[in-house]
């Protein structure tokens, strides 16, 4: 959607977005739409995240999901940050689920960190392990049996679904081919499940019912559609890139749903041109809070966050690369990122969640990473 029709300009300034930036100056980037509407640049001569002390909610947060204790029912996990239609929890466990889960509500896609699960569900068997997505459409009955300790990144919505976003002149098999989509099979070990009593956990308006079963309800002997789970590893993805310009996060879109973007950053050649920013542009997306999860390798752009940590960005607060980073904002001392993160960027304003380990977990002195020596 267009904006007004004319582009004003004011001082010094670079033609081109993310490169060529006015000699001794930091870009900063205010933008609608997360990076797909209208955007204004503004140029400063000292970091626009170089603040003393933030007071009141609206700080930038970040939290070690490591230290998050374990429990057997994924319902039970705790959740981080919600929204009206968004839940995003991290659920580690070291025991098979013994009820199954349903959500009511709305699609589940889960993220897994760490370990090896046994996936059962109203469709067949499937294996998983670390470093792969799993979405389970709404009202689909499952259930994992653990191989080893797991922990899983879990986001829930309410009446919406995930589906593919739109990559425009790229094609449908840019990023990651259908092709490479895993899904359950009715293989010999979905038929030699334990036929006991079972009962499920159903998730319906955010309350917990459960349905008793005299038998396995995992039992079907055929099945066809397309509303049916799916796994995708994220070694299948395969990112796009420019080499003189710096790409927003969302050109790194896996899946969407009407209230949120969820992006994959994968390892990929760090941008050549000598003018070209080589670290995230410091940007405050009004409309667009911002999550990133950490899942392995090592994060460029950030100082002190480690695999498992998630961090929250909050919209309307300018967020971008930490001072150590900003040494490498045009050159790089590798030539590829080697980063593996999962980027939610919703478009509902989410609240982080009062839990009772929500003072254990988070890094109460994170807002101030980004404040030089001077600072």
């Amino acid at each position: 959607m267009k904006s007004f029709e004319r582009y004003w300009t004011q001082g010094r300034y670079s033609r081109q977005a993310h490169r060529d930036l006015p000699e001794g100056t930091f870009e900063r980037e205010i933008g609608r739409d997360g990076f797909d509407g209208p955007a204004s640049h503004i140029y400063h001569p000292r970091p626009p995240t170089d603040w003393v002390s933030i007071d009141g909610p609206m700080r930038p947060r970040a939290y070690d999901l490591n230290r998050v204790s374990s429990v057997s029912h994924p319902f039970s996990a705790p959740s981080i940050l919600e929204s009206e239609s968004l839940t995003l929890s991290y659920w580690r466990t070291r025991e098979s689920m013994d009820e199954l889960a349903r959500d009511a509500d709305g699609d589940v896609l889960l993220f897994i960190h760490s370990g090896e699960l046994s996936f059962f569900c109203d469709f067949g068997h499937l294996d998983v392990t670390n470093g792969q997505y799993l979405v389970i459409p709404r009202g689909t009955m499952w259930r994992f049996e653990t191989v080893t300790d797991s922990s899983v990144l879990m986001f829930q919505t309410r009446a919406m679904r995930f589906r593919v976003p739109d990559r425009g002149l790229l094609g449908r098999h840019a990023l990651w081919d259908p092709a490479v989509l895993a899904y359950p099979k009715l293989d010999e070990t979905f038929e030699n499940q334990d036929d006991r009593h079972w009962s499920v956990k159903v998730n319906r308006r955010c309350q917990i019912s459960t349905i008793h079963y005299a038998h396995n309800p995992l039992d079907a002997v055929g099945w066809k559609g397309d509303a049916v789970p799916v796994l995708l590893d994220i070694k299948d993805i395969l990112p796009v890139n420019s080499h003189r310009y710096h790409l927003p996060p969302s050109a790194h879109a896996t899946f969407e749903c009407d209230a949120a973007i969820v992006s994959t950053f994968v390892p990929r050649p760090f941008e050549t041109d000598s003018t070209a920013l080589k670290v995230p542009f410091f940007h405050s997306n009004d409309d667009i809070d911002e999550v990133i999860f950490y899942h392995a390798g090592d994060f460029f752009s950030r100082d002190s966050i480690s695999k498992g940590y998630l961090t929250y960005h909050p919209s309307g607060l300018t967020h971008g690369p930490h001072p150590k980073a900003l040494k490498r904002m045009f050159e790089q001392e590798t030539q590829h990122t080697n980063e593996y993160a999962v980027m939610i960027d919703s478009r509902e304003q989410l609240d982080p969640t009062k839990h009772v380990e929500a003072d254990e977990i988070e890094l109460s002195d994170y807002a101030n990473s980004w404040r030089t020596e001077d600072g």
